[in-house]
């Protein structure tokens, strides 16, 4: 047993770690080209305020196999990362699952659909498949709450309940004030050689170190003891594995007060707790996806890229470290994404902004994300819905599906649609279609709901709809992503924007926003960890009416008219 008092801490240093080792290049192991066919994975392709999707998760099982969610053809590919021109067996989830994650232990496969959800082969079938089998998933239970472990093991990658809307939404708590310091942290994870331990990540000296202690469930033996210090400040830190060598697995986040450079990276220590090496995650110039990391039991470290025509499987290169002090992650490797898009200097308008504060921000976001509503039949649409082009498309949302005359929740995600909320309860009351996720095609009049800067216009207070493109011209840098507040925004120009609510205790970013993918196709919160939206080229926004307190914003920008017509979060996961 290792003393609670002698504690090994971590440090890398720039220069310097670079000489102590060589770096692996980074290897695509297997490439899945977009569509339906077996062997193949279904990817949305980005459009104006769209971010590309494609697979949502990867994940490893006791074996070697990997795991890959594609959602958006309803099913789960199985194969050996190390066996690339076998066929993979697909995996078919029940038609009401909709998951945006994926964990796999042992023979369970579970999913996160707004909870914890078990899926197994059904009866007479098994999931050990001899390659290119099809076989049926079905639902064995859900997970309540009270299973630390597979709770904990979403919330790695922010797929976690939301915390409580308290205070943010109380009376007696107007002023929206968010704690940014690290809290401690207990995470629970079902490991490979040790079985389920529980880590402690405890705050040390600011936000640049933490300690990590980890023990058993069973016997409370102290088995590791971890030191790890960035040179910045650390973002989400999650202890992911221990693989069949006893070897200890850390994701870890380095993010500069720029927020430029902010790396996201797994780190690996020996049994003994000395420090073996690095891999450092290729963020950059790939969509938002959620569990883009995971590691096998032979301690390999695999990483999900979604490309505009294929989705690679690539294993990481792993960087060795000796005598250094100081984790001091190597800058992108790649360029950043494409420049931000420009305004169109041919619309130029005052956007009149309704008396509005971030606390009204706020308010609204939360109005748009709680709204229940009865889903009639005309806002339903025609039965199998085919209103769309384009491969394996439809118009409906996903969170709705097959919940005709049922009360459903929230805003439907729809293209090129904006408006007020008053605005669009009386449209589905007078029985418009509800929602559009056809993003390749013309805004259709006939459908009602918000897209994602459509939502951020909403909550900001603006009469008028202001792109991604176009929300720079209205907003200013945070210089620093620390300095983030209720209100704010994460934008990518051209592609996608989210209303920033707070930090939670972990140090992940909790937004609102308007999605197709992330929400299932409505307004929604969720959590992200903050570098893996920096390195993919989200900026920190601060809308120009809060900060100066103006009443009207005048700027030339993709605009259109208010119309009805379109175009983890507690200290102890528990």
């Amino acid at each position: 047993m290792l003393r609670r008092t002698n504690w090994i801490w971590i440090f890398i240093v720039g220069a310097a770690a670079f000489a102590s080792g060589a770096h692996a290049d980074d290897t695509v192991l297997r490439s899945f080209a977009g569509g339906s066919a077996a062997g193949m994975v279904g990817i949305v392709p980005a459009s104006e305020d769209v971010e590309l999707a494609g697979p949502q998760a990867l994940s490893a099982d006791g074996q070697g196999n990997l795991f890959m969610l594609d959602q958006v053809n309803g099913r789960i590919l199985q194969f050996d990362p190390k066996q690339p021109n076998a066929e993979p067996d697909i995996l078919k989830m029940p038609a009401d699952v909709q998951p945006t994650d994926l964990v796999v232990r042992n023979d369970d496969i579970m999913v996160w659909d707004g909870g914890v959800r078990t899926l197994r082969a059904a009866s007479g079938q098994s999931t050990r498949g001899l390659g290119g089998d099809v076989i049926q998933l079905e639902e064995v239970s859900t997970r309540g709450a009270d299973d630390q472990v597979a709770a904990s093991a979403f919330a790695q990658m922010g797929s976690q309940p939301p915390s409580s809307a308290t205070d943010l939404l109380d009376q007696n708590t107007r002023a929206a004030i968010v704690k940014t310091t690290r809290q401690p942290d207990r995470q629970y994870i079902a490991s490979r050689s040790k079985g389920s331990v529980i880590a402690d990540i405890i705050p040390d000296k600011g936000n640049a170190s933490v300690r990590i202690e980890i023990q058993t469930m069973v016997t409370n033996e102290t088995i590791g003891q971890l030191g790890l210090r960035v040179r910045n400040q650390l973002g989400t830190v999650e202890f992911l594995e221990i693989d069949n060598s006893d070897r200890f697995y850390v994701l870890a986040e380095d993010i500069p007060p720029s927020g430029k450079n902010a790396a996201t990276f797994v780190a690996r220590y020996a049994a003994n707790g000395r420090l073996e090496g690095i891999y450092e995650l290729p963020l950059e110039n790939t969509p938002l996806t959620r569990r883009f990391v995971t590691i096998s039991g032979d301690g390999d470290v695999y990483f999900l890229r979604t490309q505009t025509d294929r989705v690679d499987v690539v294993g990481v290169g792993f960087r060795p470290l000796r005598n250094v002090s100081v984790i001091d992650a190597r800058p992108s490797r790649t360029a950043p994404a494409g420049a931000a898009a420009q305004p169109d200097s041919k619309f130029s308008a005052v956007a009149a902004v309704r008396p509005s504060n971030r606390q009204q921000a706020i308010e609204i976001a939360f109005a748009f994300e709680g709204i229940q509503w009865k889903l009639t039949a005309a806002n339903y649409g025609s039965d199998p819905d085919s209103q769309c082009s384009g491969f394996n498309r439809i118009r409906r949302p996903w969170y709705i599906q097959g919940k005709v005359n049922q009360e459903v929740r929230g805003v439907p995600y729809c293209w090129g649609c904006h408006g007020s909320l008053a605005n669009f309860r009386q449209r589905i009351e007078g029985g418009t279609l509800a929602g559009n996720v056809c993003t390749r095609n013309a805004p259709r009049p006939d459908v009602a709901g918000v897209d994602c800067s459509a939502f951020v216009s909403a909550t900001w207070g603006l009469s008028v709809h202001y792109t991604t493109a176009a929300i720079p011209a209205i907003a200013k840098p945070v210089e620093n992503p620390w300095d983030l507040k209720p209100g704010d925004a994460l934008n990518k120009p051209g592609s996608h924007v989210m209303l920033f609510l707070r930090f939670t205790p972990d140090r992940k970013a909790e937004v609102m926003e308007s999605s197709t993918g992330g929400c299932n196709g409505r307004v929604c919160r969720n959590v992200y960890p903050l570098a893996s939206l920096l390195a993919r080229g989200y900026n920190p926004v601060r809308f120009r009416a809060f900060a100066d307190d103006q009443t009207t914003v005048s700027a030339n920008a993709f605009q259109a008219a208010d119309a009805p017509t379109g175009r983890k979060s507690a200290n102890t996961r528990r």
